[in-house]
């Protein structure tokens, strides 16, 4: 017997429920200078909830090649990566239209 979501009432291999959480956030990605002008990427808005936030920090720190870390809600990644970020959350099924870069 197949496994059934209890969010959404569908088997898991149908579930939608992890899709349609990530199409109602609302993702800001901007730059933030830091001590000793160093820049850092800030990428704020994901539900932690309904995302892995310390799995995909790791995922992006690795792909991007730099130090950072997820706290309260948040992914700080050492370095200007605003364009690359949102290509990545593009890949991980994030809608382009709620990612905001600034």
């Amino acid at each position: 017997m197949a496994d059934i979501c209890p969010i959404c009432g569908l088997p898991t291999d149908l579930c939608v429920c992890g899709t349609i959480s990530m199409e109602q956030q609302s993702i800001k990605v901007k730059l933030e200078m830091r001590k000793w002008g160093k820049p850092a990427t800030v990428i704020e808005g994901i539900d932690s909830k309904a995302v892995n936030i310390n799995r995909l920090a790791t995922k992006f720190k690795s792909i991007l090649a730099c130090g950072g870390t997820a706290k309260n809600n948040t992914i700080i990644l050492q370095g200007d990566h605003r364009d690359r970020v949102k290509q990545l959350l593009i890949e991980e099924g994030f809608p382009e239209a709620n990612i905001e870069l600034h």
